[in-house]
């Protein structure tokens, strides 16, 4: 499971994701699908999702497939923002 907040060209999301990695050709093709064309990501600790959204999260993650798929947890960028340190978070991933 990887958890990522994603930069594009408007607000910031956090995702969850059963790919290995937030640059997962599948998961980039799924992210186009949506109108994600381009990105910055940084990811961020499952654990710290977890505890910052607790039951929104466990409600997210159980929607989550086995197989591979993505799950937008909060598409409210400010919120995101507010939840996480850039600072604290690997990245920046890039992918145009």
């Amino acid at each position: 499971m990887k958890a990522g907040v994603y930069f594009s060209g408007s607000s910031p999301i956090l995702i969850l994701t059963s790919y290995d990695s937030l640059t997962h050709p599948q998961l980039i093709e799924k992210l186009q699908a949506k109108g994600v064309q381009q990105f910055i990501a940084f990811e961020v600790p499952v654990d710290q999702v977890k505890e910052k959204y607790g039951h929104h999260y466990n409600v997210v993650l159980n929607d989550l497939k086995q197989e591979d798929d993505l799950r937008v947890m909060d598409y409210d960028g400010h919120r995101v923002l507010q939840n996480f340190s850039i600072q604290s978070c690997r990245g920046p991933i890039y992918s145009e």
